[in-house]
């Protein structure tokens, strides 16, 4: 799907989205709800009113990405869902934890390195 280093942009769309909705709904929420380019180099994200189901909108070059993942049992740990915010920015890390069923805000998770090597 997407790697966890990826570079690209990811936001989250608060609150609950109606999962019926497919790519033209969803770029209609993206374009005129949150005022982002739907066509633009991010992800956004979408969970539905049960919080078992995950929409993912994605432009890739001449065309849109629409990734669906729906949790047999469980929930996911989806942020602003009684908050006024529209939409938050995480990073493609955050995603791959949300996606795995954990917080967004792992405390015990290592922190992101970035390793230069230096000629002594």
């Amino acid at each position: 799907m997407f790697e966890a280093s990826s570079r690209l942009n990811v936001t989250l769309v608060c609150g609950a989205t109606d999962m019926r909705k497919a790519i033209d709904g969803l770029c209609n929420i993206v374009a005129y709800q949150l005022e982002k380019e739907p066509c633009s180099e991010q992800l956004f994200v979408f969970c539905g009113r049960t919080r078992n189901k995950i929409k993912i909108l994605q432009w890739a070059n001449n065309g849109f990405w629409l990734h669906y993942k729906r949790l047999e049992k469980g929930t996911f740990k989806w942020p602003g869902i009684d908050d006024d915010e529209l939409s938050l920015t995480i990073a493609p890390r955050q995603l791959s934890w949300l996606l795995e069923g954990l917080p967004l805000d792992i405390s015990q998770a290592h922190p992101h390195l970035i390793y230069r090597y230096h000629d002594c």
